[in-house]
Order: structure tokens, then C-alpha cells, then sequence
């Protein structure tokens, strides 16, 4: 045994294994790997792996240990493949989180499937609008389970799919994802609720809403001025727009806890008239 060397420390299936290598644990995919392979044997340093995972943090690898006491192999296999391919369709190294979220997830998800559960994505539509790219993946992410498992997944489950996509793409907590999506859904209800209308949400009027208050709301947090030299004409021009506008700043106001310039009020009030005219 030499010090390059790749010791197995778990067999997940025939092309992803757990190893230890120079005193760090990393999930190495290659297909036919894991073929009559065993805890304890020699991987040679030589060997040219599809794709390598280095689980550098202690608190990823400790929480991915408790994750393979209790998830089936096969289940965590499949995931790292997913995302082996996952990594090779972005720009960017994924948050190593994930092999601990993302197959936690999944793992629940085909559990509670097998017990006939309902799942529901109350976000399904924000997140085909604001994740058009993860999404794309999560389906495909899918197709890819549906086909080794035998089960038939939800497609309000590829919406959650795609938020734990977005999260290691982004490297930042899932929930801002989830609040992102709830504070636009929240915003369209205001407006269906005070003009008792219903938007549709296949509309592009409803598309752009929701796009632009997701990065209204990453202006604000990360307090990026705008410029509006037409704030006071609209304020004029769409009375009660405006208003609704303004109510929909203040529950913004109440989620971030961030003050929701008057410029921005003014977009908002934009794309409330138009979904308002759009529903005439």
C-alpha cells in the first residue's frame, strides 16, 4: 500500500465509491469502479476518475457518514451521479453541502412516495420562472432517478430539486431561494387579492412580475440603488397601482427588514398596472 493510494471505505454501487486518499475522505465515479470491490481494498493513484468530491469539511463528512448509516446505498450512488453530472453541466464547483442535502432529500422524497404521500410545491411556478437553468437540470435529474428507482416522481418534486441545485450552484442557504419564491408568490396574492382578479401564471406579464421582484429583492438586501426619473409621473399617472405597490413594499419591508426605496415602488407600480390591465 502506498501513500497515493485510494482505500475503499464504502462500495455505493458499481461506479461510486467512499475512499480515503492522503487523509481526506472523497467520493471518486467511474464507471465499472466499484465492481468486486470491498471496504479495505487499494485504489492505484494511477487510475483517471470520471469525477472526485473531496468532502473537505468536518462537519460535511461527519454529516455524510450519519447519511450513509441511514440512506440505502443504491440511493446514494445514484445521487452522486447526479451530481457528477450536474458538476460537469455548470461553471462552477459545487457547495460540497450538498451530497449531504441534496440525497437527504431525495432520499425522503422517494420515501414518502412509496407511502402514496401527496407532495406539493406551493413555489412550482416562481421557480420555473426565476431557475429556468436549474430546473432544466432537475428534470433531467429525474428522468435520471425515475429510471434506476422504478418510481414515478412528482413534478412539483423537480421544483425542490432544483432549489437544492441552485443552492450548490450559488453556495447560499436554500432558504433565501424559498424566500425569494415566497415573497413573490405573496406579492401576486396581494394584487389578486385588493383588485379581485386572478393572474395567470402562464402569462408573460405575470413572468416578468415575478422576475423582477427577484432581483428587486436582491437590490434591497444588498442595498443596490435604482434610478427612476419617472417616480412622480407614476405616482400621477397609476393612482392605485401606486398604492398596491407601496402595500407590497411594506410586506417586503416586513420579510427583509429593509427599507424598500420609493424607486423601487415605482417599477413595482409598473408591472401591478399591467397585470391589472391584463385582467380586464
Amino acid at each position: 500500500m502506498q501513500y497515493d493510494d485510494y482505500i475503499v471505505e464504502k462500495v455505493f454501487n458499481n461506479n461510486v465509491l467512499l475512499v480515503k486518499h492522503k487523509g481526506k475522505e472523497k467520493i471518486v465515479i467511474k464507471k465499472g469502479l466499484g465492481f468486486q470491490k470491498k471496504q479495505g481494498d487499494c485504489l492505484s493513484s494511477n487510475i483517471r476518475f470520471d469525477k472526485i468530491f473531496i468532502l473537505e469539511n468536518n462537519e460535511v463528512s461527519n454529516n455524510f457518514r450519519q447519511l450513509v448509516t441511514r440512506v440505502d446505498d443504491d440511493i446514494i450512488g445514484i445521487c452522486e451521479e447526479i451530481l457528477s453530472f450536474i458538476d460537469s453541466e455548470v461553471d462552477t464547483t459545487l457547495d460540497e453541502n450538498v451530497h449531504v442535502r441534496l440525497i437527504d432529500h431525495i432520499a425522503f422524497t422517494l420515501e414518502r412516495i412509496k407511502q402514496k404521500d401527496t407532495i406539493v410545491n406551493p413555489f412550482i411556478v416562481e421557480i420555473e420562472i426565476l431557475y429556468p437553468k436549474e430546473m432544466e437540470l432537475a428534470e433531467r435529474a429525474v428522468r435520471m432517478l425515475e429510471k434506476r428507482t422504478g418510481i414515478c416522481i412528482p413534478y412539483d418534486e423537480v421544483g425542490s430539486i432544483a432549489l437544492h441545485i441552485h443552492s450548490a450552484i450559488n453556495k447560499d442557504k436554500i432558504s433565501n431561494s424559498i424566500k425569494y419564491a415566497y415573497i413573490a408568490n405573496s406579492a401576486v396574492e396581494i394584487i389578486e387579492d385588493k383588485l379581485n382578479i386572478e393572474i395567470s401564471r402562464n402569462s408573460i406579464d405575470y413572468a416578468r412580475f415575478i422576475s423582477h421582484i427577484r432581483f428587486a429583492v436582491e437590490r434591497i438586501i444588498k442595498e443596490i440603488p435604482i434610478k427612476n426619473d419617472l417616480i412622480s409621473s407614476i405616482k400621477t399617472t397609476y393612482k392605485q397601482s401606486y398604492n398596491l405597490a407601496s402595500e407590497i413594499a411594506r410586506f417586503i419591508e416586513g420579510e427583509l427588514y429593509k427599507k424598500v426605496p420609493e424607486e423601487e415602488v415605482g417599477y413595482i407600480t409598473i408591472h401591478v398596472e399591467r397585470l391589472k390591465n391584463a385582467s380586464i
